[in-house]
């Protein structure tokens, strides 16, 4: 059993020495960004990691979360993401710099760890031929309806951190029989199942909620573990589903 601990004390070392926190708070467009809850994860739930992009256009809220909470800069780990018409040296370099002005920040990586989302093998094969530096953090959608145990294998060989988002399937996941039975016999939520399980499985995890009492919930996944029996019944509820978006077609 694990105590005494949380999001801000657990984390994955990348390649270049610098870790990343393993439970962090997603943003998104359309609704998924609350300044208040924002602010209470990092001050009340001990959250050092907010995932963002420049897609979601709230970075420029997130510079004023950053500055309410008054945690440190060199305790939080912001990652952000570019658009594909960022693409191109200079372009890219302009666009990191325009970020991090959004986000008031001196660094967000300009750039200290570089990742890339929704790759999969073919696509970091690709990179690999491309490019010198091979990426620190491949983000992908994970849970246990889409668990690719291959493409996470193949990260894990080349030394890319590998992140997880959509970790409760939309909400999906909550109404599984399987996984509200389990709920009650580790008496905690189906989302803390689902998070405790993808942390387990050595993935970086980034719930989304603009909900506080959601996000709280969904942080308190440290004091206890799961069997190695009920990880491989979780494991085993893989069916391939994408609730996000399906990258097999993107050449």
């Amino acid at each position: 059993m694990e105590t005494q601990e949380g999001p801000e004390t657990r984390t994955m070392e990348l390649a270049n020495g610098l870790k990343i926190p393993i439970l962090g708070l997603g943003t998104s467009h359309h609704g998924g960004y609350s300044h208040s809850s924002v602010v209470y994860a990092l001050k009340e739930c001990g959250i050092r990691h907010i995932d963002t992009a420049k897609r979601y256009g709230c970075e420029s809220h997130l510079k004023k979360a950053i500055r309410e909470c008054g945690v440190n800069r060199e305790s939080l780990w912001i990652t952000t993401k570019l658009w594909p018409g960022d693409y191109g040296r200079e372009t890219t370099k302009a666009a990191c710099l325009e970020s991090c002005k959004r986000l008031g920040l001196d660094y967000i990586g300009i750039c200290r760890s570089i990742g890339v989302s929704n790759f999969l093998i073919s696509h970091l094969e690709q990179l690999k031929e491309d490019c010198d530096i091979i990426p620190h953090v491949n983000q992908v959608e994970y849970h246990p309806f889409q668990r690719p145990q291959e493409l996470l294998d193949y990260c894990r060989s080349h030394g890319i951190v590998f992140e997880g988002y959509c970790p409760l399937a939309k909400g999906k996941a909550l109404s599984h029989p399987d996984i509200i039975k389990m709920a009650e016999k580790y008496n905690c939520s189906p989302s803390q199942i689902c998070i405790r399980w993808s942390i387990q499985n050595g993935v970086v995890t980034i719930p989304k909620s603009t909900k506080k009492e959601r996000i709280w919930e969904n942080c308190q996944v440290f004091h206890f573990s799961l069997t190695e029996d009920d990880v491989a019944v979780l494991n085993g509820m893989h069916d391939d589903l994408h609730v996000s978006w399906d990258p097999t077609n993107i050449e």
